[in-house]
């Protein structure tokens, strides 16, 4: 009961924000709900806030004894929803398919995947050395593993 309670305060608590979306949602057997959002903009604090109060005071704490963490989708976290690899356009990911492991920047978001470029370095097709070309990957998200920003400091 107080799972289905939670999912709808959820629900209404991000239908007042459109820009963000559940990642992950789960309650333990000792009461301790999880909430997991991300944002099409990111997500703040204060984002976290809203979402946690809208659950937090419309639960009876004299009925359920329960503990509430919402959280954002870390910056290291794996990208789980295709929604999520818009607000990444631009950014350098790392994605693992069944056959291979790309690392590019993703330049585009399809109905069915995504788009990542990328340069490489290639034997020239006569004579000695290499030289540099451009790599383009569609890659349909029921191929993807795994994938990940890679952060630059």
């Amino acid at each position: 009961m107080l799972k289905d309670k939670v999912e709808m305060l959820l629900k209404e608590a991000l239908a007042k924000d459109e820009s963000l979306f559940l990642i992950d949602f789960s309650i333990s057997s000792d009461n301790t709900i999880k909430v997991v959002i991300d944002g099409d903009k990111g997500v703040s604090l204060q984002d976290c806030m809203k979402v946690s109060r809208a659950i937090e005071h419309n639960l009876d704490r004299d009925k359920e004894d329960f503990s509430l963490e919402v959280t954002s989708s870390g910056a290291a976290s794996p990208i789980h929803m295709p929604r999520q690899y818009k607000k990444n356009i631009g950014r350098k990911l790392k994605v693992r398919t069944q056959e291979d492991t790309y690392e590019g920047n993703l330049v585009e978001t399809l109905e069915n995947g995504i788009v990542l470029t990328w340069k490489a370095r290639e034997p020239k097709p006569i004579g000695k050395g290499k030289i540099t070309v451009r790599k383009k990957k569609e890659i349909n998200f029921s191929e993807i593993e795994e994938a990940k920003v890679i952060l630059k400091f």
